[in-house]
Formats: structure tokens, C-alpha cells, sequence
């Protein structure tokens, strides 16, 4: 039986995954190329076109941000900040969360939103030697990961 060291488990993970709408509407490439291949013959131009809508969909998806605690780091899309250095983070839905995607939005702030994600959780930082002063994150759990980020703090 494996031993997992409680400083290392992950204690949320969420792929910030595009809409449903997003993923049709790249599918729709398509049925494009396969319009454009149609001179190459019908059963070329089909194949071709499920293939390229296949691989946009797949690569859509790939691309898309993670948002996890690790341990005591929260990571969010290539960013990454131990949570020492956080204080109290805020779920926000609804219009608290349109409010600071929008006028609220800090300048020196770290962001990773996702349209089509109502949730947002907004974390300050308090290190002193980061210039950032807060963390904007999307979620569709806001209060899921904020509470994960106070039990990574401990």
C-alpha cells in the first residue's frame, strides 16, 4: 500500500474545458475542408473532413489550462505560487464574479479567465517582493477551490 504525503496530494484539479458551443463551432472546420476535397473524390473529402474536425476538437481540449493545489502550490495554467504567500481567498458567482472580471479587474493582478466560466475566485498575494497583488482565477466551483486553497494553508 502507498503512503501519500499529505504536503504533496492534490487536493483540487479542474480543466478550465471550452463550451460545448466553442467545441461545435471548431468543428465546423470540418465540413469546410472537406467541401474544399470534394474534387479529390466524396470518400476522400469525408475522411478529410472528420479528420481535421477530430483533430481540432482534440487539440482544443488539449490546450486547455488546469487549475490545481498540489500540495501547498497553487498552480494555475503555466503559473504557479506556493500558498504561503496567498491570504484569504473569495468565491465569487453571479454578479460578483461579472463585477470583478470586469471594472474590478486589478492591473497589476495575475488573470487566467475563461469565458463561458461564470465562477471566480480572487485571491490576494501578500509576498511583499511579488509585484502582483492578486490572483484571478476562473472555475465553474469557485467555493470548492477556495476551500482547497485555506486547507493547503493549513
Amino acid at each position: 500500500m502507498q503512503n501519500i504525503d499529505p504536503d504533496t496530494r492534490t487536493r483540487y484539479r479542474e480543466r478550465l474545458s471550452p463550451s460545448l458551443w466553442l467545441l461545435v463551432t471548431v468543428a465546423l472546420a470540418g465540413p469546410m475542408v472537406a467541401l474544399i476535397a470534394v474534387p479529390a473524390g466524396s470518400t476522400i473529402a469525408l475522411v478529410a473532413g472528420a479528420a481535421v474536425s477530430a483533430l481540432l476538437v482534440i487539440a482544443v481540449i488539449a490546450v486547455t489550462p488546469v487549475v490545481a493545489v498540489d500540495g501547498d502550490v497553487l498552480r494555475a495554467g503555466r503559473a504557479h505560487i506556493e500558498v504561503r504567500h496567498l491570504g484569504m481567498p473569495i468565491a465569487l458567482t453571479a454578479e460578483d464574479a461579472r463585477q470583478a472580471r470586469g471594472p474590478g479587474l486589478p492591473a497589476r493582478g495575475w488573470h487566467l479567465i475563461r469565458g463561458g466560466i461564470d465562477g471566480l475566485v480572487v485571491v490576494p498575494d501578500i509576498d511583499p517582493d511579488d509585484p502582483v497583488g492578486t490572483w484571478t482565477i476562473s472555475s465553474r466551483t469557485p467555493d470548492r477551490l477556495a476551500a482547497a486553497i485555506v486547507a493547503a494553508q493549513g
